[in-house]
């Protein structure tokens, strides 16, 4: 008799464990934003959220308001689109809200790599001395180096007259740039004197393009493989694509950036195996080379379809060009695009800032460590509980608002600037707001290579408008939809590609 009680009370302790876990027996505390678990136990909304996040975070948002709770996965995020409190989750301090925990277990899934507690420190402090400041100079130019020899190449051969080509844009943008980024960042292949350069130059074009090739594979599984819902056949794909990007990033070349060596030196320095760093150098490609090439295409987009917006930035990019004294013809020596030359152009900046308020769209998470109250802009105070994680996605609650960016569906090149040239402020609710476009995430998980990302899409921009004159094969295109997949890891892509054709301008 004894064994059978034993027996019943461990199935009922087990069965209310799972049931715990499983989340039935959570409530929403009095001090706690809405609860929303969804009707599938564990599982939540995770199909709903797979399937379309901006959808469901909109439904949601008009169901509950600017702060709700949702169950996904076995997880509970608290997601908050109140932009006024985006300032205390940001600077709340890593002992409560911490960003590494859910990012430590994305690496290691979508990369292979594991994690050090000095990693945050060590990429902060590359990319403050590579990739701001006089470090960004250096790379900037070694960046225009690479473009000129990837897309300029046969115009100083003369092998390319002034007629027509046809390329689909999302292809070649995306190509060109990773290639040049990825030159720029992990090296180049050796020579000796300039009889020897050409052929190294071919080398690197045809070796920058087969990894591109290979890195687009990788890409287009990378969404699913985020969320473990890769069938096999692809899973096996992908753990093909992660051995083949560690097996060619672990080869040193000429020319190697410091922003790499330095990384690379720093995790070997602190016990980190070779293998391992391999996976890091993957991690760092698709970090840095993900969304750049992307962006590019839907700027460049944006401008064949708004010819006025072409006019002025193109306008802009010429005044620069006469006043730093120099030239596009025929004979002329390549342009030496400085980054003080990109300084120059607010127009620009203003056109690549309106285009990733339109398509940039991450999901910026932190754990919950312990209990934290949080007070809404009006004045409702909630607790957020240990254990749960907390989400922001500006996509929804401020690059589309349309209280804060009128027409927000729409392309205005200028948006983001007065008519003096000064950047403009913004406002919700008569408040002056410090969090109005997110593409780059904030606080201390902001993207610590963005003023190199900023450099790299406007070098590719400003040769593509000073070299060539561009045009959609179809005036009438409209612009592709995007991929719903990608919500919440970077800049969007589209679901189709785009033909369009360019010629010299010269």
């Amino acid at each position: 008799m004894a064994l059978w009680v034993i027996l019943l009370c461990t199935l009922i302790a087990s069965l209310l464990g799972g049931l715990y876990l499983l989340g039935v027996f959570r409530r929403r505390r009095p001090d706690e934003p809405p609860l929303d678990k969804g009707t599938i136990p564990w599982l939540g909304y995770v199909l709903d959220f797979r399937k379309d996040s901006l959808e469901f975070l909109k439904r949601m948002q008009r169901k509950h308001g600017d702060i709700f709770t949702v169950l996904i996965g076995g997880y509970y995020f608290t997601f908050v689109m109140d932009p006024f409190c985006f300032g205390a989750i940001m600077k709340e301090s890593r002992s409560k809200l911490d960003f590494r925990t859910f990012a430590s277990k994305l690496v290691w899934q979508v990369f292979g790599y594991k994690p050090i507690e000095a990693n945050h420190s060590i990429i902060r402090s590359s990319s403050m001395k590579h990739l701001m400041g006089d470090g960004l100079t250096a790379i900037t130019q070694s960046t225009l180096e690479n473009f000129q020899k990837l897309m300029l190449f046969s115009l100083s051969s003369g092998e390319e007259k002034r007629v027509w080509q046809e390329d689909n844009l999302f292809h070649y943008c995306y190509n060109i740039v990773f290639r040049a980024g990825y030159l720029s960042l992990y090296g180049t292949e050796p020579h000796q004197g300039a009889d020897d350069m050409e052929k190294a130059n071919e080398q690197d074009r045809i070796h920058s393009n087969q990894l591109f090739h290979e890195f687009r594979k990788y890409d287009r599984l990378f969404p699913r493989l985020a969320y473990s819902v890769l069938p096999p056949k692809d899973k096996m794909e992908a753990e093909r694509l992660k051995r083949f990007f560690w097996s060619m990033l672990s080869v040193k070349k000429d020319n190697i950036s410091g922003w790499i060596s330095d990384q690379d030196q720093l995790l070997a320095e602190n016990g980190v195996p070779k293998y391992m760093r391999d996976r890091f150098m993957f991690m760092l490609l698709w970090a840095s080379q993900g969304n750049t090439g992307p962006t590019a295409f839907w700027l460049l987009l944006y401008l064949m379809k708004h010819p006025e917006a072409m006019k002025a930035v193109k306008d802009e990019v010429a005044k620069v060009l006469r006043e730093n004294g120099q030239e596009v013809k025929p004979g002329s020596p390549p342009v030496n695009i400085t980054r003080e030359m990109l300084n120059q152009t607010p127009l620009l900046d203003s056109a690549l800032e309106e285009t990733l308020r339109l398509v940039a769209a991450p999901i910026l998470v932190r754990a919950v460590l312990q209990d934290t109250r949080l007070k809404t802009s009006s004045g409702t105070e909630y607790t957020l509980r240990k254990g749960d994680r907390v989400a922001l996605f500006p996509h929804i609650s401020v690059q589309m608002n349309p209280e804060i960016h009128p027409k927000p569906y729409e392309f205005k090149y200028d948006r983001f600037i007065n008519p003096d040239g000064t950047k403009k402020d913004f406002y919700k609710n008569g408040k002056r707001l410090k969090y109005f476009n997110m593409p780059w995430g904030t606080g201390v998980s902001i993207c610590p290579g963005r003023f190199f990302a900023v450099a790299e899409i406007k070098l590719f921009v400003f040769l593509m408008l000073s070299h060539y004159d561009l045009e959609l094969v179809d005036r009438e295109e409209e612009i592709p939809v995007i991929d719903i997949s990608r919500w919440g890891f970077g800049t969007m892509q589209p679901v189709r590609d785009v033909c369009f054709r360019y010629r010299p301008c010269f």
